[in-house]
């Protein structure tokens, strides 16, 4: 058991690096700077940084187009998941646990029993690490770690025991933690008999098996906007500006032979001088139209790398575009929202039939869940009323698929049911007329 925990703390120490550098660049903390100290004083230490955060916001265009909106247990929609679900919050939950697989590689969610029912809780990817079944790829292990109060604790997830420990040394606000010395303090039973951590993988390609960011492909383009903003905000302030020359004047030297301004503030909007010889002039202000081009090349750059349209990185943002063009725009951000509903899916089902478990008892891998996810495209509704009821009218699809189509939830969809039977119970009620009483002998 020790030798398991030291060998999970490395792992979890040498992707935590990796972590921490992804999360700064998605809070838009590049951890490189254009802005030398010559810049910084040409600019009076007005402009300490700048962030261009294009990073965020292709992590955030596809976050926004996944959105869990049922389950089914066993091909049925299951009310009682769905209700636990929302009154744990995990409609917020999983838009969290999306965000950061796709900004850092990786995330998890943990599921657990209170006596009263199924607790889901999302973790921080710099917390948690799990291992892998190197040919099943089953995960037979995951460490959880945090530090609180001066000390580490750690919890190691098991299918057999769910096991608690703290270190015996004391770790300082933002020390290191000890790979080995570490106190048992607790051990539950797993009644699941499975890991109870699911494990959310951004994978790009097979050897990918601790993710990929959203944010790799584009990072250094989105570094070199950073760069070319910032050296057109130095060229506005210290050359935009047309400055003035004058000629004839007697320089002036303080005492270490250092010339000094004969005007006190640039800015004055007189000069003068007595010596008749003197003579004023301006410089012609820099031309930054140059600089414009160049931000409008690596935005194109970062467009066809990100799947992100040109309207939602401000091209084009002066053209009226209609749906059909909009959609046509999205149509590689749809589908890569599609092959993230795909990978996320798998591991959503598993938290589902780790839920129904919980609730109702017996083995989860036995249990065929699966995920119903919100259509990720931007949908004109009208047209899509039309074709939908098209194929309604001729029998094509059943009024369940026509109302999933529509974007209805399955907890909507056996609510229209129900009401639908309601109201045909009451109309067949209506018309069905009364039995006449038999008179009495």
């Amino acid at each position: 058991m020790t030798s398991q925990i030291e060998k999970l703390n490395q792992r979890l120490d040498a992707q935590g690096s990796r972590v921490r550098l992804l999360e700064q660049r998605y809070a838009g903390e590049s951890p490189l700077t254009f802005l030398s100290p010559e810049a910084k004083q040409a600019l009076g230490n007005r402009l300490k940084a700048l962030s261009v955060n294009f990073c965020a916001l292709a992590v955030d265009a596809l976050a926004e187009r996944l959105q869990v909106s049922g389950f089914l247990i066993n091909g049925t929609h299951d009310e009682s998941l769905w209700e636990a679900w929302r009154s744990l919050g995990m409609e917020d939950g999983s838009a969290q646990v999306h965000v950061d697989a796709l900004a850092v590689g990786r995330s998890a969610v943990t599921v657990w029993g209170d006596g009263f029912g199924p607790t889901v809780n999302p973790e921080a990817p710099a917390q948690i690490v799990t291992d892998r079944h190197p040919v099943t790829r089953e995960v037979v292990a995951a460490w959880k770690r945090w530090t609180a109060d001066g000390k580490a604790y750690g919890v190691l997830y098991g299918p057999e025991a769910v096991v608690s420990y703290v270190s015996k040394a004391g770790v300082p606000e933002g020390g290191t933690v000890p790979p080995t010395g570490w106190e048992q303090t607790d051990r539950l039973p797993n009644p699941l008999g499975v890991v109870p951590v699911v494990p959310f993988t951004n994978r790009g390609r097979v050897a990918d098996v601790h993710g990929v960011s959203e944010m790799t492909p584009i990072a250094d383009l989105n570094d070199a906007l950073v760069k070319v903003m910032t050296d057109s905000l130095v060229s506005s302030e210290h050359t935009a500006r047309q400055r003035r020359w004058a000629t004839g004047l007697e320089v002036v030297e303080d005492a270490d032979g250092n010339a000094l301004n004969p005007f006190s503030d640039e800015s004055t909007k007189l000069w003068q001088s007595e010596d008749p010889e003197t003579r004023f002039g301006a410089f012609p202000g820099a031309d930054l139209s140059s600089y414009g081009s160049l931000v409008n090349t690596i935005t194109q750059q970062i467009a066809a790398l990100s799947g992100l349209p040109a309207q939602m990185l401000g091209m084009n943002a002066d053209q009226a575009t209609s749906a059909d063009a909009i959609r046509a725009a999205e149509a590689r951000l749809v589908a890569k929202a599609h092959a993230r509903m795909v990978t996320f899916g798998r591991s959503w089902a598993q938290v589902a039939s780790l839920m129904h478990a919980v609730t109702h008892g017996g083995d989860p891998r036995r249990v065929r869940a699966e995920v119903v996810w919100s259509d990720p495209s931007t949908r004109s509704e009208a047209a899509t009323a039309d074709s939908v009821t098209k194929l309604l009218n001729a029998g094509i699809i059943p009024t369940a698929e026509a109302q999933a189509r529509l974007g209805y939830s399955p907890e909507k969809i056996a609510d229209l049911a129900r009401q639908g039977a309601a109201e045909t119970a009451l109309r067949v009620s209506a018309q069905t007329p009364a039995t006449p009483r038999p008179e009495a002998a």
